[in-house]
């Protein structure tokens, strides 16, 4: 395994400072009794991707555009709530629900739909399912339960990932390694390295996967690549973990975008699968998902579900209600999943459209580089390529705010602004070859 794929992920630059500035203070053996008990508390940077979002707000400029938080966004530039949702809270609001607390894991109907979702007809006793808070809740119990029961183990992300990962591995106490997943020569997979570390891995590691629409490169393993790293894992004895924030909203198609998962329960694999309904269903702030863990044996099962209860009674006691009875209302109407499909549809060939027109006008403007990569690649964002010094001039110049990586959101982009930030883009490309 080379040095980079084996490395120790280590906390942002400015968590360390954090974690400086408190290891003086405390070894400063002041003994100042009146001193307030927040006096050696800094003020923490904002989040690397939320703090976008706050700079974006407070600039002024009538030109400025957000491609940097993963939100959909309309052609009209704003938050879509889905027609299905609507109907599914009328129907909520007309019924006899009540907001009485839930059970530590969740709703039952809510956690048999989400499970009969992501597994099709490959659902069994042996999978169980609790509810979380979205897809990072879900992540967070699964990583807990991972230092309690595989304190050992390390868990191996790709590189590059969703930044959330490194900070939910830190907080439970696990330790995160990484793998090769990306060519930034070639701006795609780089599917021979991600193989080779995976398999020279230590044997009965946790492997992190994304299920589909990579963030943030939005490059997938084919089906038959799926099969070679399910296979590899499977013999080095590796325990997988799947992240399904986009299923449907991926490729617009519920089946295809669980089909990696569902290769690996068909072989017989164990795993946990972190599973969120912030993008296809626009339930960003409702923060609903799941954690479904797939076992060997009905007795694990049962053993694995009493753990989780536990784990889950620590940090927040039970989940919340509404969220759950949404997707649970959704998902057992007939009509209503049906109007879901369809909408989860028009979100992905949305976004579609959007990286086919950006491609063309960079090709219209014949702005250096091999652009149709952007077209490959799956779901909300696009590795572009771009440098952190590219980027920076973006935002300055152009106004235009996306993470320092290249990281494009495309539903941030419409019909309207797609010349401005192709014209951004060819001004920061052609500049840096001078």
């Amino acid at each position: 395994m080379s040095n980079k794929a084996s490395s120790v992920i280590r906390p942002d630059s400015s968590v360390a400072r954090r974690l400086n500035h408190l290891k003086n203070a405390l070894s400063s053996n002041t003994t100042n009794l009146d001193m307030s008990f927040f006096t050696n508390v800094v003020e923490a940077p904002p989040d690397p991707i939320l703090g976008i979002n706050l700079a974006y707000q407070a600039d002024p400029s009538p030109e400025k555009l957000n491609l940097g938080v993963g939100a959909y966004r309309t052609e009209e530039g704003k938050p879509y709530v889905l027609s299905c949702v609507k109907k599914a809270e009328i129907k909520l609001t007309n019924s006899n629900s009540n907001k009485e607390y839930l059970p530590i894991d969740g709703l039952n109907e809510f956690k048999k739909h989400s499970a009969r979702l992501i597994f099709g007809d490959l659902v069994n006793p042996r999978i169980v399912t609790v509810q979380a808070l979205s897809g990072t809740g879900s992540l967070r119990i699964g990583t807990a339960f991972i230092k309690f029961f595989l304190p050992e183990a390390a868990i191996f992300i790709s590189e590059p990932t969703w930044v959330n990962h490194f900070n939910i591995c830190r907080d439970s106490g696990v330790t995160a390694k990484s793998y090769r997943y990306f060519n930034n020569n070639t701006n795609s997979l780089d599917f021979q390295g991600m193989c080779d570390d995976i398999r020279n891995a230590p044997p009965r590691s946790v492997i992190l996967l994304h299920a589909c629409a990579h963030n943030p490169t939005g490059a997938d393993p084919t089906m038959d690549q799926w099969n070679i790293l399910a296979d590899i894992i499977k013999e080095k004895g590796h325990f997988t973990y799947f992240d399904c924030a986009y299923q449907g909203f991926a490729s617009g198609d519920l089946d295809r975008d669980a089909a990696a998962i569902r290769l690996f329960i068909n072989k017989g694999m164990e795993l946990f699968c972190a599973q969120s309904y912030a993008k296809n269903m626009g339930l960003y702030g409702e923060r609903i998902g799941a954690l479904h863990v797939a076992c060997a044996t009905d007795r694990d099962a049962a053993a694995v579900l009493s753990q989780l209860k536990v784990i889950i009674r620590g940090m927040y006691s039970s989940p919340p209600i509404h969220g759950a009875m949404i997707v649970s209302t959704v998902l057992n109407d007939p009509a209503l999943f049906e109007e879901w499909k369809s909408e989860m549809k028009i979100m992905s060939d949305r976004i579609k459209l959007m990286r086919q027109m950006l491609v063309d006008a960079l090709k219209q403007l014949k702005t250096p580089g091999d652009w149709d990569n952007i077209i490959h690649q799956i779901g909300m964002f696009s590795f572009t390529g771009l440098t952190a010094d590219q980027c920076d001039i973006l935002t300055k110049k152009y106004h235009i705010y996306l993470t320092r990586n290249g990281r494009l959101s495309m539903p941030g982009l419409s019909t309207k602004t797609i010349p401005y930030l192709a014209n951004a883009i060819h001004d920061v490309v052609v500049n840096k070859q001078k």
